[in-house]
């Protein structure tokens, strides 16, 4: 088997693919957040606290002049969003998975063997 066919057999399993359609919508949802973060919480919640600093954004945040920790505090807070909706969204998948468990089988059909002595014992009940 050649180089070619066998990275054509790995790229297109199942898992790589599942992977890049992951990768491609953490970074759309990246992207959310990053907007929930700029244009709605900053606004909102930090508005007063930035006015008070005489700053817009968070981002611009700085000590001593050149050390900017409202970069790092933007980079914290899109962290703590997006790890609290995947929580969310994983707690969610569980629930579902437990209530399927939950489910009870049906019990299993009888085996011929069963039917059998079934069909034996009700034979003998019915010559007594």
């Amino acid at each position: 088997m050649g180089m070619i066919s066998e990275f054509k057999a790995f790229a297109m399993k199942g898992n790589v693919v599942d992977l890049a359609i992951g990768v491609i919508i953490g970074a759309a949802f990246g992207k959310i957040v990053t907007s929930l973060i700029e244009d709605v919480i900053t606004p909102l919640v930090l508005k007063p606290a930035l006015e008070a600093a005489h700053l817009s954004k968070i981002e611009e945040l700085t000590v001593f002049g050149s050390v900017k920790y409202g970069v790092f505090l933007a980079a914290v807070i899109n962290f703590l969003i997006v790890a609290f909706v995947l929580f969310l969204i994983i707690k969610g998948i569980n629930a579902s998975r437990k209530k399927e468990a939950d489910v009870p089988a049906a019990p299993p059909a009888p085996t011929n063997e069963e039917k059998l002595l079934m069909e034996i014992r009700d034979a003998l009940k019915s010559r007594s």
